[in-house]
C-alpha cells in the first residue's frame, strides 16, 4: 500500500481543453478496477480551468484568472505557433504552457495516490501535427513528464471499445469491422473524424472556428437580452454591480442551455435592480437559435465520412454533445455516453494502460454507453467498434526515472522557463539523493 492509500500502480489519462482540463486514471492490476475513473483536479464539474497565471508573489496559479497581463488561456488549440504567449512581457511558447499545465495535474493526482503515474497519455487536438506533437514531447520531457500523445478522437474510440460486449472473449475484435465516427462538440469548436478499427486516424477535421457551447451561451443571453429590451441596455456598463448581474447571467444562461437538455423548457433569472425577473425559453426555441451551427458541423462531418467510405457508428463527445438537436443531426447511428464531457479523458488513461500492459491484458469490459438513435427501426442495439492497436498513439522516448513530486512555486524572478529549469533540476537532485540512500 502506498503512502497514499492506493493499493495499485496506475497510469494517468490528460485532457487539455480549451476551456477545462480533465484527469482519469486506470489501475495495473487486481480484478473490476482497471475501468477509467475521472479524478477530481478541484474545480466546478470536477476539472479545472485551463488557465495559468503568474501572480505577484511569485507562485504559479492554475484555473485562476487574474491580471489578463500575467494570465494565458486557449494556448492548447497554439501548440506550434511560432507567435509566442506574452505573461508579464515574457514570450513563452504554447507548449512550455501546455506542459506546465500538464505537470500541474500529474503533481495533483500524485499527491492524491501517493506516488507518481507508471505513464502518462496526453489527448491532444487532431489539429497537431507531426511538428506540434515533436514541440509538445520537448516541452513535456523539459517539465518532467514522460507522456504519449493520443489523438482525441482516437482516445474517444479507447473509451468506446472499452465499453462494448466482446462476444468472442477480452482478446476479440469488439463489434465489428466497420470505421468508427467521432463528432466532438465542445465549448469552443468541433471535431469530426473516423477511426479504424486499429485505432489508426483514418480522417478528421478540426473545426477550431465552429460555433460551439460558448457560442451556444451567447445564443441564450441574446434572447435574454432582446426580452428585456431596455431594462438590461440601460443599466450604467461602469457599475460593479451591473458587472456582477451581467457574470451572474452569463452563468445563469449556461446552466439553462445545460438544463435543455433534459427538459423542454427552462427559465433564466436576471437579478435587476428594481428585482428578479425570470425569462422563459422553450428547448425548441433554444434549437433554432443554436440550429445553424450545428447543422453546419453535422454536415461537415457527413462529408468527412462519406468520403472516407462510411462508419458503422458515430460516438457523441463533449459537453455539447449532450444537446439532443446535435444527436438528430448527425447521420446513422449514434452512441453518447451518460458523460460525453469525460469520453476522451478516460479513453486516454485507457491509452496509457495499453501502452504499459499490451492489449492481451484488458479486462473484459463494461458497458458505459446508450443508443441515442438509429435509423434503421430493426436494429435494437448499437453495433460497431474497433479493436486495439497503438498505431496512433505516439510513444514517448526511452522512459526516466520518476520525478519526485514537486510544488511549482517560482524561484526568484516570475517566468516560465525558470518554473521548468528548477523542476527538472530538482528532480535530478532528488533522484541522485534517493539513489545514494539506496532507495
Amino acid at each position: 500500500m502506498t503512502k497514499g492509500g492506493s493499493a495499485l500502480p496506475y497510469v494517468l489519462g490528460v485532457d487539455v481543453g480549451t476551456t477545462r482540463t480533465a484527469a482519469a486514471v486506470c489501475r495495473l492490476g487486481g480484478a473490476g478496477r482497471a475501468e477509467p475513473e475521472p479524478v477530481g483536479l478541484g474545480g466546478p464539474g470536477g476539472g479545472v480551468a485551463s488557465v495559468l497565471q503568474l501572480t505577484p508573489d511569485g507562485a504559479f496559479a492554475v484555473g485562476e484568472p487574474g491580471d489578463p497581463r500575467c494570465t494565458a488561456t486557449g494556448f492548447v488549440r497554439r501548440v506550434g505557433d511560432a507567435v509566442p504567449v506574452f505573461l508579464d512581457g515574457e514570450p513563452c511558447t504554447p507548449e512550455e504552457l501546455t506542459a506546465l499545465l500538464v505537470r500541474w495535474v500529474v503533481d495533483q493526482v500524485a499527491r492524491r495516490e501517493g506516488e507518481p503515474p507508471a505513464h502518462v497519455a496526453l489527448a491532444h487536438p487532431v489539429g497537431w501535427g507531426v511538428h506540434a506533437r515533436g514541440l509538445a514531447h520537448q516541452a513535456l520531457r523539459a517539465a518532467g513528464v514522460d507522456a504519449s500523445l493520443v489523438p482525441e478522437p482516437v482516445a474517444a474510440a479507447h473509451n468506446h471499445a472499452f465499453g462494448r460486449p466482446r462476444p468472442g472473449g477480452p482478446d476479440a475484435f469488439p463489434l465489428s469491422a466497420s470505421p468508427l465516427g467521432v463528432f466532438g462538440l465542445g465549448s469552443h469548436g468541433s471535431c469530426a473524424a473516423v477511426v479504424g478499427r486499429d485505432f489508426e486516424l483514418v480522417a478528421a477535421v478540426d473545426g477550431v472556428e465552429q460555433d460551439a457551447g460558448a457560442a451556444f451561451d451567447d445564443a441564450v443571453a441574446a434572447h435574454v437580452r432582446a426580452s428585456l429590451g431596455r431594462e438590461l441596455d440601460e443599466l450604467d456598463a461602469d457599475d460593479p454591480r451591473t458587472r456582477g448581474l451581467f457574470a451572474r447571467l452569463r452563468r445563469d444562461c449556461e446552466a439553462a442551455k445545460r438544463l435543455l437538455s433534459g427538459t423542454v423548457e427552462t427559465s433564466i433569472p436576471v437579478h435587476l435592480p428594481s428585482g428578479r425577473v425570470d425569462v422563459p425559453l422553450t428547448r425548441a426555441r433554444f434549437e433554432e437559435l443554436i440550429r445553424p451551427p450545428v447543422e453546419h458541423a453535422a454536415a461537415a462531418f457527413a462529408r468527412l465520412v462519406a468520403n472516407a467510405g462510411g462508419v458503422g457508428t458515430t460516438v457523441l463527445v463533449g459537453g455539447s454533445a449532450r444537446i439532443p438537436l446535435v444527436a438528430a443531426a448527425v447521420p446513422g447511428r449514434v452512441v453518447l455516453e451518460a458523460a460525453p464531457e469525460t469520453s476522451v479523458v478516460k479513453g486516454a488513461a485507457l491509452a496509457a494502460r495499453r501502452f504499459v500492459v499490451g492489449p492481451e491484458d484488458e479486462p473484459e469490459p463494461i458497458e458505459t454507453s446508450v443508443m441515442v438513435r438509429d435509423d434503421d427501426p430493426l436494429l435494437r442495439f448499437p453495433v460497431g467498434g474497433l479493436d486495439a492497436s497503438d498505431a496512433e498513439i505516439a510513444a514517448p522516448p526511452p522512459p526516466r526515472p520518476p520525478v519526485d513530486i514537486t510544488p511549482l512555486d517560482l524561484p526568484e524572478r516570475r517566468t516560465v522557463k525558470r518554473v521548468v529549469r528548477a523542476l527538472a533540476a530538482t528532480g535530478g537532485r532528488r533522484r541522485a539523493r534517493d539513489h545514494e540512500d539506496g532507495r
